[in-house]
């Protein structure tokens, strides 16, 4: 009974999850889960968590909504919908991350931390490391495991778009290239209806001149009655 009702007592936003170690900073719940293998981000977080850490793990995705009830997080490492507009860290760094919302990250006003992570350098990552806050030395070591081109892959981000390269130019042709043939192929339609239209009406004018040069004139007509009489 004494068991059950101390279960009872114990509020359920001071639960601990299974791989993670939690302790007090200041009078500040910290739960620190780094290096524990993690697939996914822990469901059972604690409510009054004010530190996260979640570095070094096998995490591949990270859904947004996975802290939308933290409302106490000042420092953390995750993701970002809901999470409370005092947050002051965001430590991405050694996980098997690719790509990251880039909307949900210029939003924060976090410093962030992006380093060994095997991203996807496209467009969205350079414009996080050109407008969001990112930890001076995280952004050093953020390298391109995969790229549009294959040379720029295993290569420092920084030392890739320092070298001259524009991912998002290189996008913003594609889309404009896109749009080009897609404007030409309406062109090259409508111009063919036109040739078609025009060819059309001039054969009917062929045909309605020649059926009226086939008929015999008035003046035959009148010429022909009057030699009858």
């Amino acid at each position: 009974q004494a068991w059950f009702c101390l279960l009872l007592c114990v509020p359920w936003g001071s639960s601990c999850p299974p791989s993670c170690q939690c302790t007090e900073r200041a009078g500040a719940k910290a739960v620190l889960c780094s290096s524990q293998h993690l697939e996914e981000i822990p469901k059972d977080i604690p409510k009054d968590a004010v530190f996260l850490k979640l570095d070094a793990n096998s995490i591949t995705r990270i859904p947004s909504n996975a802290f939308r009830h933290l409302s106490h997080l000042e420092e953390l490492e995750a993701a970002f919908k809901g999470v409370a507009a005092g947050l002051r860290t965001l430590d991405l760094s050694g996980n098997r991350i690719r790509s990251v919302p880039k909307e949900a990250l210029l939003a924060l006003n976090a410093k962030l931390r992006l380093a060994n992570n095997p991203w996807h350098c496209e467009c969205a990552l350079q414009e996080v490391l050109w407008e969001a806050q990112l930890d001076p030395d995280s952004a050093q070591d953020i390298t391109c495991h995969t790229a549009p081109r294959e040379e720029y892959v295993g290569k420092p981000l920084l030392q890739v778009l320092d070298a001259g390269v524009n991912f998002c130019s290189v996008h913003q042709r594609t889309t404009d290239v896109a749009m080009f043939i897609t404007m030409f192929g309406w062109f090259t339609m409508v111009i063919v209806y036109v040739i078609c239209y025009v060819r059309h009406n001039r054969e009917d004018t062929y045909k309605h001149v020649g059926y009226q040069k086939s008929l015999p004139s008035t003046q035959d007509h009148a010429e022909t009655t009057s030699t009858a009489l």
